[in-house]
């Protein structure tokens, strides 16, 4: 699946995942290869990004890195649109 993560200011990330973690408005629920189209509302929490993530590069100063298959970003709100195995996350960042 490939994401994008977009704030007003900028791009936060862009690039291929396995999954995705929201805390979405009527509840948390996780995105995975193939899901249905979904637009929903996202509450603040934690994103929790999974992929093969790159050790040596560095992701913005936003995400906090447990392992190196693991991304987490703190979200204040915003908007989650899936489709095709295309995720692009609105984000109003901490």
């Amino acid at each position: 699946m490939y994401l994008e993560i977009i704030s007003p200011e900028e791009t936060l990330f862009n690039g291929e995942i396995d999954s995705i973690s929201v805390p979405g408005s009527l509840g948390s629920f996780q995105v995975l290869e193939n899901h249905a189209p979904i637009v929903s509302s996202i509450d603040s929490g934690k994103v929790t990004i999974r992929g093969k993530f790159d050790s040596s590069k560095k992701y913005v100063n936003y995400f906090e890195r447990l392992d190196d298959n693991v991304l987490v970003f703190n979200i204040s709100s915003g908007t989650i649109e899936v489709n095709k195995n295309r995720i692009i996350l609105l984000s109003e960042k901490y």
